[in-house]
């Protein structure tokens, strides 16, 4: 899967090749983030290297990181796959996302420089563009990159890295409720966002944040209800 990478807006992992095992587990994790792997599919180890036309060690390494991080699951008989949410995961998320990703954004509202604010201004406007085109690849990428670049600008590496972790628990069911009711279904509170950092107000930031939150994972426990 090709996760856009608009022109306008830098992308967060730089310039510098990364090495063939991190870039293995790169690719693996956005196929899991943005649903080309669906919860609940089980794929070969085998499969996964050819997919990914790599060796079976950086594969095999990549897995075993991404069952670290909650994103993959044994099934035995080297398969693995994408752990489906039920509806008690879906109440914990609320409560984590609520606590770890209102305190980066009440972080970032003092700490975000102007230029960086532009650049979320950007990345939201693609954003509009692809709810209104019904671009779900391009919903998913892009509402992702707003967070991720968000949550860059607290200097709280050790929430950022949670907050990523959680996103890789519930971006496949995103995939998923999209791919029902399409990209209208998932409103933002972003724009609410954007007026909180202009004035460096951080409450108002928090508050925008836990809507968005909230908003969107109810979003994805109605739309997986049948199936949970």
């Amino acid at each position: 899967m090709n996760v856009p990478n608009p022109p306008s807006v830098p992308g967060p992992e730089g310039t510098q090749k990364s090495p063939a095992h991190e870039q293995v587990y790169q690719r693996l994790r956005a196929q899991i983030l943005f649903g080309e792997l669906a919860p609940g599919q089980a794929v070969t180890i085998q499969g996964l290297v050819d997919a990914l036309d790599s060796g079976m060690t950086p594969v095999r390494e990549a897995i075993r990181r991404l069952i670290s991080d909650g994103a993959l699951m044994f099934q035995g008989n080297r398969r693995v796959s994408v752990p489906e949410l039920r509806a008690e995961d879906i109440d914990e998320l609320i409560y984590a996302r609520k606590t770890i990703e209102c305190e980066l954004a009440r972080r970032t509202a003092t700490r975000v420089p102007r230029a960086e604010i532009d650049t979320l201004e950007q990345i939201d406007l693609m954003l509009d563009k692809a709810i209104a085109g019904g671009d779900v690849a391009g919903y998913l990428a892009l509402n992702y990159r707003f967070h991720r670049t968000l949550n860059q600008h607290a200097e709280a590496p050790i929430l950022a890295d949670l907050a990523e972790r959680l996103w890789l628990r519930f971006g496949p069911s995103l995939r998923v409720v999209c791919g029902r009711f399409g990209t209208q279904s998932f409103p933002d509170r972003h724009k609410d966002i954007l007026e909180g950092l202009r004035k460096k107000d951080a409450d108002l930031v928090a508050l925008a944040m836990e809507r968005d939150v909230l908003q969107g994972m109810e979003q994805v426990r109605a739309g997986l209800t049948p199936t949970i």
